[in-house]
């Protein structure tokens, strides 16, 4: 066996100028833990763990893990386990998004780094998925992505609860003053009381389903719930199928193409997924040279029903997905629309795949495609001159009335200017205004949080107002609903036009035609610009990793990866 055909302990020795003396050093040393002779020469698979006690959705991992370290087993390969940072979605300031590179870096750096064969990647929190999924496309050693699954739902009053579009919708309430102290302290509790994922289709649910799509998880493993023992079963199984790859290997860069990313565009849209999905899906592409166009994504959400009849979009939650068919159904009644020449980890073709009988389907839940819930996809970009690049609208969340409309600007200039007003009885806002949040994107001090969803004044939530046009460069939870422009692009630290909006200045928005438009001539924007100042700290007041994150950070239509992260070559060469 050569240094190049090396598998086990022997892969990527340590270089110490004498490869023999390196290999006897490693065996030397993996013996210490135990290892008996015949195990220290199998193929490893090693198993990133993202477990962390600062992750919530990931409490279950220790008792998935041994299922993944079965299925290994069984398979005829040697797990080996190794930690990563984990990113838990409300534990991390100033946001989480600002540390998904990291994630990426440090996933796609410690596959390469050390000695295995094929790896198991378990995640599951909204930006762990899309990391490792990110860093194993740049590492391309065949690898397996394992989701933590969804909570389950729990009960208030009778009333089905799940995090976290009931978490917003009666934290709306309280702030209108219809929930009261003691109830809302209730209901806190009852929100998230599994082990698992968001229970609705917010940002971790859609990814596990693009995951699937794109080929990269085992086919009916996105929605199985996190506390289900489908899930264990999922774990082994994937654990058996990277041991599989040792000796039949499917790179990642087989599985994620320019037809895969079409296709997990087209679930994103039927399943009126998450607007963060776009940015994390325009990453994972971006490092194998997949152009991600918004222009694009307009027309296929022009062709795509939605089907999906969950929270926020709908009524049910994952669950429920879950129970009525996952995402062989929706794939099923998507099969027209697809490319069905992609292939998943197993070697089998998406058309294969959709040969098999799916079994029962709930079609109360997933829609068949001629009664859709929606003739069309569930996110929409918009373009004009407020967002040259691009915006981003999820209409299924939305609110149909307000999309034609012309309004005038009521301009928070930051995230503490949006915290110290917005309450603000003397604050000068109709339901009819337009509030415009800056400097919140990915360049921003702030990171690019899930802010886009600005909360409803009091003095209009007060009087029932549940719905208003909100626009900014920040991003909103996938879990979050209302008519809410974000990933505005170019953003407002980054000079964009989003940063010379003013008070009252006018602003139409029509999802018709696809259009934000401020509606300030260029002579006055001119002089604006020539005026305006970046709102952000300079580089050389910063340090560490927040220093190269806001060196480094693309803007959102690019996927908010680091550019130097991304693969080099020419654009659209993976087909």
């Amino acid at each position: 066996m050569t240094h190049e055909t090396a598998q086990g302990f022997a892969r990527g020795l340590t270089n110490y100028g004498d490869f023999d003396f390196s290999l006897y050093l490693r065996r030397s040393f993996a013996a210490s833990m135990g290892y008996s002779p015949e195990l220290l020469k199998k193929p490893i698979v090693g198993i990133a763990n993202s477990f962390s006690g600062f992750n919530n959705c990931h409490r279950h991992f220790p008792e998935l893990l041994e299922a993944v370290k079965r299925g290994i087993l069984l398979g005829g390969g040697l797990p080996v386990e190794f930690p990563t940072i984990s990113l838990g979605e409300i534990f991390l300031s100033p946001t989480s998004l600002k540390f998904r590179n990291l994630m990426a870096m440090d996933t796609e750096e410690m596959i390469r780094a050390q000695p295995m064969d094929t790896v198991v990647l378990i995640g599951g929190c909204d930006k762990t998925v899309p990391a490792q999924l990110m860093g194993a496309a740049s590492a391309d050693l065949p690898a397996v992505q394992l989701v933590a699954g969804p909570m389950m739902t729990s009960r208030h009053n009778g009333e089905q609860l799940g995090a976290c579009t009931d978490c917003r919708r009666f934290w709306s309430q309280y702030r209108a003053g219809t929930v009261s102290d003691t109830e809302i302290r209730e209901i806190e509790g009852k929100l998230a009381t599994t082990a698992g994922t968001c229970a609705v289709m917010g940002t971790a649910s859609t990814m596990a389903c693009i995951a699937e799509t794109l080929g990269m998880s085992l086919p009916g493993t996105a929605a199985i719930p996190a506390v289900h023992a489908d899930r264990l079963r999922a774990g082994e199984a994937s654990g058996l199928t990277a041991a599989q790859m040792i000796r039949n290997p499917i790179h990642p860069s087989q599985i994620i193409t320019k037809h895969s990313v079409e296709n997990a565009l087209r679930v994103l849209l039927a399943l009126g997924g998450s607007t963060n999905a776009i940015i994390h899906l325009t990453a994972i592409a971006g490092r194998l040279n997949i152009p991600v166009s918004l222009q694009r994504l307009n027309e296929l959400s022009d062709t795509t029903p939605v089907l999906v009849n969950l929270k926020p979009v709908g009524s049910d939650y994952m669950e429920d997905f879950f129970y009525a068919g996952g995402m062989s159904a929706v794939l099923r009644e998507l099969k027209p629309l697809l490319h069905l020449d992609t292939i998943s980890i197993t070697g089998e073709t998406l058309g294969d795949r959709l040969d098999v009988d799916p079994g029962y389907v709930d079609h109360r839940v997933i829609a068949k495609a001629e009664k859709p819930l929606e003739p069309q996809g569930g996110l929409v970009a918009l373009f004009g001159n407020l967002a040259p690049r691009g915006a981003i609208l999820k209409r299924s969340a939305a609110d149909k009335t307000l999309f034609e409309k012309e309004g005038r600007a009521v301009v928070f200039s930051s995230l503490e200017d949006l915290a110290n007003r917005v309450d603000d009885p003397n604050l000068d806002i109709t339901e009819d205004d337009f509030m415009v949040l800056q400097n919140a994107g990915p360049k921003s001090t702030s990171g690019m949080p899930e802010a886009g969803y600005l909360p409803i004044p009091k003095k209009l939530s007060t009087k029932g107002v549940k719905d208003v046009v909100r626009i900014s460069d920040a991003r909103m939870s996938g879990t979050a609903f209302g008519t809410i422009v974000l990933h505005v692009t170019p953003e407002a630290v980054a000079g964009g036009t989003l940063a010379l909006v003013r008070n009252g200045d006018r602003i139409r928005l029509s999802v018709i035609d696809k259009c934000i438009e401020l509606l300030v001539d260029d002579d006055e924007l001119d002089r604006r610009r020539s005026a305006w100042v970046p709102d952000v700290i300079p580089l050389e007041d910063r340090r560490g990793y927040d220093r190269l994150y806001a060196a480094e950070v693309l803007q959102a239509d690019e996927g908010c990866d680091f550019a130097f992260m991304q693969s080099i070559g020419t654009k659209e060469t993976n087909q």
